[in-house]
C-alpha cells in the first residue's frame, strides 16, 4: 500500500468511505446522525483536498484504488487566554474500507499521520471517537492513544 495526499481524482473513493462512516454513526445513533446523506459536497471536498491546513491522506493499492483515508486539521490557539500555543494535528476522520479491515491499513495510516505531525513540528495528535463506535475505540487504544477529554450527555 502507498500513502499519499488525496487528489481531486480520489473523490469517488473518498465519498464511498465517507458513506460507510456515516452509516456506522447513523446506525448507532439515528437520533443524531442522518442516513443516506453526504458529509461534504464534491465542491467542499475539493476545497479540503487543496487546503494545506486540512490535509487528507489516502492509502491506495497498486491500481491506485482508495483503501482508507485520514482527514486531518491543523489547530493552534495563538494568544488564547487559557490554552498554550501548541500546534495540534487533529484527525477529523480515519476510515478503512469495510472490505479491507483487519489488514493493518488503519494502523499504517495512523502511523503515517504521526510521522507527518512529528516532521512538521506538531506537539500532539488528537481525535474524537463516538462511544457507539466500539471497534474504533479499541483500535485507537491499541495504537496507544489515551483519553484527553470526555463528552457527556443527558437526553431529555
Amino acid at each position: 500500500m502507498n500513502i499519499r495526499r488525496a487528489k481531486v481524482k480520489d473523490l469517488q473513493g473518498i465519498n464511498k468511505l465517507l458513506e460507510q462512516v456515516l452509516m456506522v454513526h447513523h446506525n448507532g445513533r439515528p437520533d443524531l446522525f442522518k442516513g443516506n446523506v453526504k458529509k461534504y459536497t464534491d465542491e467542499e471536498l475539493i476545497s479540503i483536498i487543496n487546503d494545506d491546513l486540512r490535509p487528507i491522506f489516502v492509502g491506495v493499492d497498486e491500481q491506485d484504488k482508495i483503501l482508507g483515508y485520514a482527514f486531518c486539521v491543523h489547530k493552534q490557539f495563538i494568544n488564547d487566554n487559557i490554552l498554550t500555543d501548541i500546534k495540534t494535528l487533529y484527525i477529523d476522520d480515519l476510515c478503512v474500507d469495510e472490505d479491507k479491515r483487519g489488514n493493518y491499513i488503519g494502523k499504517m495510516l495512523y502511523e503515517y499521520v504521526l510521522e507527518y505531525a512529528k516532521s512538521n513540528g506538531y506537539y500532539n495528535v488528537t481525535l474524537n471517537v463516538w462511544s457507539l463506535n466500539e471497534s474504533a475505540m479499541k483500535f485507537y487504544e491499541k495504537c496507544g492513544l489515551k483519553p484527553q477529554k470526555i463528552g457527556l450527555e443527558k437526553i431529555l
